[in-house]
């Protein structure tokens, strides 16, 4: 099982988001077969069945063992992930484009930037996956409280300088067997989250 899974898929995009297999997902991050579940989420074990079958068929779940119980063989699944994310390749014809409106002051900006990384990360993760190699990446996350307005500002500006800088020392455009890496760096407000 994977912690994370990217869905490109509409269809899978589309199965995964009803709210009974979302639920069905997050239960069976432990393995469990229909009747289980049909005990926790209170639906027949045909229903169940039905909406384990979609889960199935998109690669969201997947089959662990199977159990004879006299004439009767039961089917134990698990979700092939921990979690998921869906890739704006679900929605392709109105994934955001960053180039559309670039202004690096705009939240939906920053949003349409996000987006094309989930895209890019979601695709390198299934080609990886697929080749069976392990994915190189780096990422920052951290927090920080200004007491300004302008020392954010100030903040940012240095920030801009000093990528900058480290994007000048190491780029080479004639390196051979070079290959080109998206930077991003993003700020802003934290979120509350609830406990």
């Amino acid at each position: 099982m994977f912690e994370v899974a990217v869905i490109e898929d509409p269809a899978a995009a589309e199965v995964s988001l009803d709210p009974m297999r979302a639920r069905l997902l997050a239960e069976l991050s432990e393995p469990g077969s229909a009747t289980m579940l049909a005990a926790k989420v209170g639906l027949p074990r045909q229903k169940v069945n039905y909406h384990l079958r979609a889960l199935e068929r998109h690669g969201l779940v997947e089959l662990v063992e199977e159990r004879r119980k006299g004439n009767v063989t039961e089917r134990v699944l698990r979700a092939t992930a921990a979690s998921y994310v869906i890739s704006p390749l679900a929605l392709a014809a109105v994934e955001p484009d960053p180039a559309r409106s670039p202004d690096s002051l705009s939240a939906r900006w920053l949003l349409a930037v996000a987006a094309r990384l989930v895209r890019d990360v979601g695709t390198l993760i299934t080609g990886a996956t697929k080749a069976k190699k392990r994915l190189a990446t780096f990422a920052l996350d951290g927090e920080i409280r200004f007491a300004s307005a302008s020392d954010r500002a100030a903040f940012a500006e240095e920030l801009t300088v000093a990528v900058s800088q480290l994007v000048s020392k190491y780029h080479d455009e004639q390196a051979d067997g070079g290959r080109p890496h998206r930077v991003v760096v993003a700020l802003h407000p934290s979120v509350k989250e609830e406990s």
